[in-house]
């Protein structure tokens, strides 16, 4: 998770960076959690939250830290040229607690959700060589609506708003792990259990 600054050409395959490890694809990694994208602008609030604590970037296992994109600025959908590759943002980041474990702080996943502090995961439209040299080029706009942060308030903030569960049920980008469970909420009415993503075993 504390992952290292890379130079140099790294091959961008469907399912991720040339080197980079994955402990539990059940719940990590895949086709659509191929890249995660961190704003490094967040730091300066989990040093304000957390001022015990060093923050530096790479700190929550992200493969892309940037400045100026922003959960309020980019949408579900968006597509994006990086190097030889094209990637297309496909959900939020889920938070779970191995951040928590990885901090040392039991409620940091938590305030991670909460404040929608938590980045997004791309899916790789098109494999090929990227390099941090290369820039991220928007080539196609997801629409307005779906911002990552209105996502993610949606998701996990009112989650059991029916009108919401619609909308997001209309996200053709939405990757297939989360319209299942907005499938599932809108279906039984119930909310799933977050206890265990959130704060692990026992």
């Amino acid at each position: 998770m504390a992952k290292q600054a890379v130079s140099g050409k790294l091959y961008l395959s469907v399912t991720g960076l040339d080197g980079d490890e994955c402990a539990e694809p059940k719940f990590h990694g895949g086709t659509e959690r191929a890249l995660h994208q961190y704003p490094l602008e967040h730091y300066a609030f989990w040093q304000q939250q957390f001022p015990d604590r060093d923050w530096p970037a790479p700190g929550v296992g992200e493969n892309i830290s940037t400045q100026g994109m922003t959960e309020e600025n980019v949408r579900l959908g968006d597509r994006y040229q990086w190097g030889e590759a094209v990637i297309e943002i496909s959900q939020p980041r889920s938070p779970c607690f191995k951040l928590s474990r990885r901090w040392e702080l039991p409620e940091f996943s938590a305030v991670m959700q909460q404040t929608g502090r938590c980045g997004w995961l791309y899916r790789v439209i098109t494999p090929g060589y990227v390099s941090s040299d290369e820039p991220l080029v928007l080539i196609r706009q997801g629409e307005d609506r779906f911002t990552v942060k209105r996502v993610l308030d949606w998701y996990f903030n009112d989650p059991m708003n029916l009108d919401k569960l619609r909308m997001l049920q209309e996200c053709e980008a939405l990757s297939v792990s989360w319209r299942n469970t907005v499938e599932k909420r809108l279906n039984t009415g119930e909310l799933e259990n977050w206890h265990f993503r959130l704060n692990g075993a026992g």
